[in-house]
């Protein structure tokens, strides 16, 4: 996924959105910080909202079961993971991927996984907290086995 299929993507679902939470379209905007015009134009698929307007939306409606269900579980981590092309930190605690992800790989303490929805990977340790993101496979691969090599002393 990319920066154009995530807006086209949130951009589809906004008006499914701001239903869910059971918003009027003022309200909407309001949140979102643009008019209502504007939304009236997204909800009808007139224009698209804009990468600022997307990523507000996933961080304001992260609990959103809309986007969950074309996002996955965590909508900010696939947007997080667009805008940078990958994370490669040791970063939040997850829920260790019961729902949203399947298993690729295993080693040492780290395991890679692809989430069923975007298609992005992560690693987890074995305490489920995030360490990388990407879309690339190959690249979480690497970084799997970068990540799994017995530190000098060790």
């Amino acid at each position: 996924m990319n920066h154009t299929e995530a807006i086209s993507l949130i951009s589809s679902k906004i008006k499914l959105i701001r239903t869910e939470f059971d918003y009027t379209q003022d309200k909407m905007a309001e949140i979102l910080g643009i008019s209502k015009k504007t939304l009236v134009q997204i909800e009808k698929g007139r224009s698209q909202a804009g990468w600022t307007v997307c990523a507000a939306t996933c961080a304001l409606f992260r609990e959103s079961q809309v986007l969950a269900s074309v996002l996955g579980a965590d909508p900010l981590e696939v947007l997080e993971t667009i805008a940078h092309e990958k994370i490669d930190a040791p970063k939040d605690k997850t829920l260790g991927g019961k729902v949203w992800w399947k298993e690729i790989k295993m080693q040492g303490s780290f395991r890679l996984q692809q989430n069923v929805i975007s298609q992005h990977y992560r690693i987890l340790d074995e305490m489920d907290f995030r360490w990388y993101s990407s879309f690339e496979k190959a690249d979480a691969l690497q970084r799997l086995k970068e990540l799994s090599k017995p530190k000098r002393g060790d």
